[in-house]
């Protein structure tokens, strides 16, 4: 509509000033005709915009020029104001801030728009933990976020799963990301990507030292190439499980990453209508022993390895927990 197509050129004009009438018809997907009859349009509406001829001309504002017009749509609004339950803002410290910007954005919006975008943060709230999850822990984010935006190099002392003993690594960050409600700081170790959850870095220090990433490469380039590492991990251990119906829900919300298709209802061969049978995939075979969560609402059905799996760890479960004494 030519409508936003003026208020395009406006905010262009305003961020950028002076810009050659090629590139607004090249950004906007029209002739350079069609600019300067938008140009003339502006003009006409009192907007002081002019145009100069030549190599270094362009279409530019007069100096000293604003306007208050954001030219935001309401579906536009409203996308800001869900911003203000990430959650994300309060471990970097910016919930002030993003209040603060949030209220200025609302005085700036055009009246009509307003209700909808304060209604929007009413009605709707993002909450970034999984269902069932421990609290997380405080993590103390103020290190890593001041090495992230002055582009120095990070010691930092960690501890991997699994492990008490704590490692030092000096490591290259491109930033920070936030994903299912825990924080990760994406590094390159001696040139390599790594991958360090942030409520595991137990000491980080700033060094003297620049930065050293690799050269054109940006931070949602590494995490990609990570998150593939993690994701596409080959799951050669297949294995076959009947659950009871009742806990069928429960079930895909807990195993959802290690099914390999959709349960499969009414299989005779598994007990009937009264259970569901599950084909899952991990990486190792002692990872079966998740399933042992469901108790007796579950069977291993195959193959023979994962089912000694499970009856191991379950006589390990009992025999803790095995006493003669009588109960009181």
């Amino acid at each position: 509509m030519k409508s936003d197509r003026l208020l395009s050129i406006l905010l262009l004009l305003q961020t950028r000033g002076r810009v050659p009438a090629g590139e607004l018809a090249e950004r906007l997907e029209v002739s350079r005709r069609t600019v300067y009859r938008d140009i003339e349009s502006l003009s006409a509406a009192g907007v002081p915009v002019y145009a100069e001829r030549g190599r270094h001309g362009g279409i530019a504002l007069l100096p000293g020029f604003r306007t208050d017009v954001t030219g935001l749509t309401t579906d536009e609004a409203r996308a800001l104001f869900v911003l203000a339950a990430q959650g994300a803002h309060s471990a970097l410290g910016l919930d002030g801030a993003l209040g603060s910007a949030l209220r200025k954005v609302m005085a700036a919006l055009p009246a009509p728009h307003r209700p909808a975008a304060e209604l929007t943060s009413r009605r709707i709230l993002v909450d970034p933990d999984r269902w069932l999850a421990r609290p997380a822990d405080a993590v103390d984010l103020d290190v890593l976020h001041t090495a992230v935006f002055t582009d120095v190099r990070l010691r930092i002392r960690y501890r991997h799963s699994g492990e008490t003993q704590l490692r030092t690594y000096t490591v290259d960050p491109y930033g920070l990301v936030a994903k299912a409600g825990t924080w990760y700081l994406v590094a390159d170790r001696r040139g390599r990507p790594r991958l360090f959850r942030a409520d595991r870095v137990d000491r980080a220090t700033l060094t003297d030292a620049p930065v050293r990433r690799r050269p054109g490469v940006e931070l949602a380039e590494v995490w990609r190439q990570l998150r593939r590492q993690v994701e596409d991990r080959p799951a050669d251990v297949r294995v076959t499980a009947r659950i009871r119906r009742t806990r069928l829900d429960l079930a895909v919300r807990i195993l959802g990453g290690s099914l390999t298709g959709p349960p499969r209802t009414g299989d005779t061969e598994a007990g009937g209508e009264d259970w569901a049978v599950l084909e899952l995939a991990y990486p190792v075979l002692p990872a079966v022993r998740q399933l042992l969560q469901f108790g007796d609402d579950l069977e291993v059905l195959g193959p023979p390895a994962a089912r000694r799996v499970i009856a191991r760890a379950a006589a390990a479960v009992a025999g803790v927990y095995d006493t003669d004494e009588a109960p009181p």
